[in-house]
């Protein structure tokens, strides 16, 4: 998991001031969540996505890619966040950041913003 606040907060500098945001990813073996970034959690969730859906399973999938699992896995976590926008910064709650959920790489991912002006 990776810790995109940052840099989609930097992606949304001076273009809108109230609206909406889309994070949106490019890719069937990633996803996108809200969540707190703390080591301990990240962790189980990850854990957890395994135990849900274990890799080498036999799904059928897995005779053209071997990865069905990380489809599953990011079909179940979701591929974008749709998150509010005021004063120019994006609405996130204390413990709350913008995770990008890498589920079979590392590889070089996109993710797509999109602002939306009230």
């Amino acid at each position: 998991m990776i810790d995109i606040t940052g840099q989609v907060q930097r992606a949304l500098e001076g273009r809108v001031q109230r609206g909406i945001c889309l994070v949106y990813s490019l890719h069937t073996t990633t996803a996108v969540m809200v969540n707190e970034e703390e080591p301990g959690l990240v962790q189980d969730v990850l854990e957890r996505l395994s135990a849900l859906v274990p890799e080498g399973f036999g799904y059928l999938h897995d005779r053209i890619d071997d990865n069905a699992h990380s489809h599953i896995q990011a079909a179940l976590l979701g591929n974008s966040v749709v998150l509010p926008i005021e004063d120019g910064g994006l609405v996130l709650g204390t413990w709350q950041r913008i995770l990008f959920v890498e589920l079979d790489g590392p590889r070089r991912r996109k993710v797509y913003v999109k602002a939306v002006s009230e």
